[in-house]
């Protein structure tokens, strides 16, 4: 059982210190991870770790099957994520370098499947706080910790990708009061919580999307200089969270579903019933 996982965004395809490694490939009812999940020992912590891109990056981020990502990791006892990614800035102050652990979150995506539900089996999950508190706090003391720049609050804008933004919707998106933009985050967070697991992202701040008159526009270059840099950072920050992390979760995240089943367990299709058995057994039973 891993209560611990750490999602690796651009530039982190690995989880260097951890011991005693095992590689898990599992299939899960929506299809294959992005990549084999590690699992190994951190101090006396069981942590499994996830390539989002797949190892060597070859995952576009609208192709990332976010699904069999959450579920694959539900089946391991996952009760927290650390999802790393990297970000543009919206906002002045929140500059190249810095790391940002935002607390609110819009979906500007397209056609991305955003639900495990369907098929029979109708939840709405109330999502006002899309980032568990409790485990955001922590990671945020993690990363002071280490003594880098870092902000608590924010909204996180994830757009389609993969191409960077134009200046016109740059602008757009501060104009609605966006501070980060991304192309992960959903609906990761969003499958998460109806996995009922908490989690948190650990935002990496590479650029100034393209806004910024006196900054260079966004390149790839761009991304992976800083996120080699701060790679270190993000271990460091794990390492520190590990210390810290109590073994009882002190939030509601565990019990997402518990006001959001809304069909008549009767009519609920016995294959629908059985690819959902791990998120809602506890329920119907």
């Amino acid at each position: 059982m891993c209560k611990l996982a750490v999602i690796g965004g651009s530039g982190l395809y690995g989880m260097p210190g951890l011991e005693d490694i095992q590689e898990r490939s599992i299939s899960t009812p929506f299809g294959d991870p992005s990549s084999p999940i590690v699992i190994g020992q951190l101090g006396d912590q069981s942590i499994a770790f996830l390539a989002r891109h797949g190892i060597g990056h070859h995952i576009s981020p609208s192709e990332i099957n976010f699904r069999a990502n959450i579920y694959a990791l539900k089946s391991l006892g996952v009760e927290r994520i650390v999802a790393i990614s990297a970000c543009g800035s919206l906002r002045e102050d929140y500059a190249p370098g810095d790391i940002v652990i935002p607390d609110q979150l819009f979906d500007f995506t397209k056609g991305r499947e955003r639900t495990f539900f369907g098929q029979g089996l109708v939840a709405h999950v109330s999502l006002p706080d899309p980032f568990c508190p409790d485990l955001s706090e922590r990671v945020y003391q993690a990363v002071k910790e280490t003594g880098n720049t870092i902000h608590m609050g924010g909204t996180y804008i994830t757009v389609e990708g993969p191409r960077f933004s134009t200046r016109a919707e740059s602008n757009a998106y501060r104009s609605w009061g966006m501070s980060l933009i991304g192309m992960t985050t959903s609906p990761e967070a969003f499958l998460a919580k109806e996995a009922e697991i908490c989690y948190t992202s650990l935002a990496h701040v590479t650029d100034y999307d393209v806004w910024h008159i006196s900054e260079e526009p966004v390149t790839v270059e761009m991304v992976i200089e800083i996120l080699n840099r701060n790679t270190t950072i993000a271990q460091q920050a794990i390492n520190n969270l590990v210390g810290v992390l109590d073994p009882e979760r002190l939030c509601d995240c565990e019990d997402t579903l518990a006001s959001a089943l809304i069909t008549d367990p009767k009519v609920i299709p016995a294959e629908t019933r059985q690819r959902l058995s791990l998120l809602v057994d506890k329920y119907l039973d």
